[in-house]
């Protein structure tokens, strides 16, 4: 099944996607978006082109566990993305994910405009693959 993952932020909002196998995940773009109901419209819309079965948003928890502000902001977003889209919308602890894309473009070299432009699409894909890994873990049990 398809799966979408939403790294919610402020201004950019990242979006990844992963095969029908559920083994690979892969940006899908960056929505600049600063109005939260023209963002969820975009979303449900990107989740229905695409014809995923799941929705992942990413949790921003605090690295103690805690939830903040981001943290609510994350699942009042979520909670009325299920209220437009026909599939499931989960949760993913996110805590991370951030440091981990901008190592991956340290990597690869990425700076600049380009970096700013691919970075939440790169979170977005981290969330999802390590979602797909809990999946997998959770399915092997």
């Amino acid at each position: 099944m398809k799966i979408l993952a939403v790294d919610l932020g402020k201004a950019r909002t990242g979006l990844a996607v992963c095969d029908e196998n559920e083994v690979l995940a892969s940006p899908a773009g960056v929505v600049a978006e600063w109005n939260r109901e023209k963002l969820l419209q975009k979303v449900a819309a990107e989740a229905a082109r695409l014809a995923v079965g799941e929705i992942v948003v990413g949790l921003p928890r605090n690295m103690d566990g805690s939830e903040g502000e981001s943290a609510r902001n994350a699942r009042a977003f979520a909670e009325r993305l299920r209220g437009l889209v026909p599939v499931p919308v989960t949760m993913q602890d996110e805590r991370g994910t951030t440091i981990t894309a901008h190592n991956y473009l340290n990597d690869t070299d990425t700076r600049g405009k380009k970096r700013k432009a691919v970075v939440d699409a790169v979170a977005a894909t981290v969330i999802l693959q390590d979602y797909l890994t809990y999946r997998r873990n959770r399915a092997g049990r």
